[in-house]
């Protein structure tokens, strides 16, 4: 399979790579990527820690809009992205408090094009937008990267870590991923 990597708009460069990676694409800029999915991972088998940050990021997104519609999919697929650190039943609870009762939109609002106007529908293909800042990479083999809802005014906080051994980059902290944001349109009582 291929893979495409653009950046910016001035050259693409083809690799060959896992069926994982073949069903995204990055396009980046200085202080950003954009990830595009040309279908949503379903199952652990259909996701694996990325080679960039800025991949496993993306996936964690996908992973969690996958925890909505499928609980154990979506922890099965979050242990993959965690690697040697499985999700603990705290993990789990956080999980369900902040994603289910009525608030699958949250992990949906990552998508781009997704806005409380539109419901939270992300434009297709999906894609997310990862950033970076200078304090991003200030700890060895870490990476916080940050993430834009479109319920938010500010980007979202992820952690990654670096398997030295591999060059794979796991998940380490989402909680910036979790939290609250501006009800979609049709449960805004105000509207």
């Amino acid at each position: 399979m291929e893979y495409r990597i653009l950046f910016g708009v001035l050259f693409a460069v083809l690799l060959c790579v896992s069926p994982v990676e073949a069903a995204m694409k990055l396009e980046s800029s200085e202080h950003w990527v954009r990830v595009e999915f040309d279908a949503l991972p379903q199952t652990a088998a259909e996701v694996a820690p990325g080679k960039t940050p800025e991949e496993t990021a993306a996936l964690t997104v996908a992973a969690l809009v996958r925890f909505t519609e499928d609980q154990e999919a979506g922890i099965a697929m979050l242990n993959v992205l965690r690697g040697p650190r499985p999700l603990s039943p705290h993990d789990i609870q956080l999980l369900k408090d902040q994603l289910l009762k009525d608030r699958d939109y949250v992990a949906r609002s990552h998508f781009n094009g997704a806005t409380p106007e539109n419901d939270y529908t992300p434009i297709q293909p999906y894609s997310v937008t990862v950033s970076d800042n200078p304090n991003s990479y200030l700890a060895e083999g870490y990476a916080t990267l940050y993430i834009r809802s479109g319920g938010a005014d500010s980007p979202r906080p992820i952690m990654l870590r670096l398997k030295p051994s591999t060059g794979e980059w796991f998940l380490w902290e989402n909680p910036g991923l979790l939290t609250g944001i501006r009800v979609p349109a049709s449960k805004d009582p105000w509207r």
